[in-house]
């Protein structure tokens, strides 16, 4: 199964864990709201478990139909457009799947009160019944409320990125620490030549479809965006699952197969491919959240700046893809794959020589 798919699998399933709990917080509400003195009571056929029952399920369903439409296609279909569009967007459809819910506990709930089939004259007048019960338009605003904080969320987490977003909620990063990552810089070639020729407006246009074009294979590596500068992305693993089947590495590659896959698109739109480089180093650095108005985690560390300009090397040594010696010492390189030792090297700003080396994809 593909990681991008694991990832979406995993938050919906958080969506159904949160509507379900929400559907009984609204019962618990209801039979609190019951028994204040501004009411008369609850109804003789009132019962908080069937309340209980019906508004769980109701959010278990929901959850099903309308969580999987959220994260399997408004926020795939939609990822381009801005937030408050999707927002009004997924409402919308949320209207529509709230009546189909509220049609289908109808068939559910009334043949069991009648203890009669739903195409009995009881059955279908309790189920005339049912549905003109304003308690569907409660369910509506709550849900319409719940739907719409849902997708908002899942904007922001998108925003931060998939694991920053949970760090910052639980607060992991608020004490800097330690870790040891592996991370990639990269940036497309000639990028002043092309936004002299393309124009601002276009040239925005070429970047924003690269960065989104290269998402995929950076998920499906095991990596994580961690920031946009100009043309240029930095891309970070954690260290084990960076190393693992050499997923740091083959991210590059598998950039390129993806743009290349899609060229004729570019030239179509831009009249080019966009070609690119990268640098790859690894080591610790010290993670935490900055900021007050615009919170975020950074990495700071010396592994940064050498990976940086490991990335300058490669378009003075005229390769695409350079990696240093003290991550390339720790990977299996597999079949398929060449190293070209580049030999030791005084990067800007560091005393001691970096062993350097090219990557190559053979076959």
């Amino acid at each position: 199964m593909k990681r991008s798919t694991q990832l979406k699998l995993k938050q919906l399933r958080v969506i159904i864990i949160a509507w379900m709990i929400m559907g009984f917080l609204i019962s618990v509400y209801d039979f609190f709201v019951l028994e204040t003195s501004m009411s008369l009571g609850p109804s003789g056929d009132y019962s908080f478990l069937e309340s209980a029952l019906r508004n769980v399920g109701a959010g278990l369903v929901g959850a099903l139909l309308g969580g999987s439409t959220l994260v399997f296609f408004v926020n795939v279909k939609y990822q381009d457009k801005p937030y408050g569009y999707t927002i009004i967007t997924v409402l919308v459809v949320f209207l529509f799947i709230i009546a189909l819910i509220s049609v289908l506990m109808g068939w559910i709930m009334v043949p069991i009160k009648t203890g009669r089939p739903i195409n009995d004259p009881v059955s279908r007048k309790a189920f005339v019944e049912f549905m003109k019960d304003s308690s569907h338009v409660k369910a509506t605003l709550a849900w319409s409320f719940v739907v719409g904080i849902t997708q908002l969320l899942l904007q922001v987490n998108n925003k931060f990125g998939q694991a920053n977003f949970w760090n910052i909620i639980r607060g992991r990063y608020n004490r800097p620490k330690e870790e040891k990552r592996i991370f990639m810089f990269l940036d497309i070639n000639s990028s002043t030549a092309i936004a002299e020729q393309l124009g601002d407006e276009a040239y925005h246009s070429l970047l924003k479809d690269f960065f989104a074009d290269i998402t995929t294979p950076i998920l499906e590596n095991k990596g994580s965006i961690y920031q946009y500068v100009g043309d240029e992305v930095v891309i970070a693993w954690n260290y084990d699952e960076g190393k693992e089947n050499m997923h740091c590495l083959k991210c590059f590659f598998d950039m390129k197969l993806y743009i290349n896959q899609r060229k004729n698109r570019y030239v179509s739109r831009y009249g080019l491919v966009p070609g690119f480089k990268a640098g790859i180093h690894c080591g610790r650095v010290i993670a935490g959240e900055v900021g007050i108005i615009k919170r975020d985690i950074t990495y700071s560390g010396d592994v940064l700046n050498t990976t940086s300009r490991i990335l300058g090397k490669c378009g003075e040594l005229n390769e695409e893809l350079i990696a240093s010696d003290d991550l390339l010492s720790e990977i299996n390189i597999q079949k398929g794959f060449v190293t070209r030792p580049l030999g030791g090297m005084k990067l800007k700003g560091k005393n001691r020589e970096v062993i350097l080396n090219a990557l190559v994809l053979t076959g």
